[in-house]
């Protein structure tokens, strides 16, 4: 395990020393699950490769021939 140093102002110190009394946890204990939280999610980075992938796929799935006929698009008594 790492160990990293942060500096905070003051009272955002001695906010978080509060909170983490409330929760009956350290202040690193608060940070450790705030990083892992983050670190566990999906950047907008990676969400924008899925995204664009699945798009990409969903392209390449797509064939003419599966799309209406020009006299099934016009039938109007099918919207009857």
């Amino acid at each position: 395990m790492k160990n990293i140093t942060v500096s905070l102002p003051d009272d955002i110190y001695h906010r978080s020393r509060v909170m983490a009394a409330e929760q009956r946890a350290s202040v690193s204990a608060l940070v450790r699950q705030f990083l892992r939280e983050m670190a566990g999610g999906e950047s907008d980075f990676e969400l924008g490769k899925r995204l664009q992938a699945e798009t990409l796929a969903g392209i390449q799935r797509f064939r003419a021939s599966a799309r209406m006929t020009r006299d099934q698009v016009h039938n109007r008594n099918a919207l009857r």
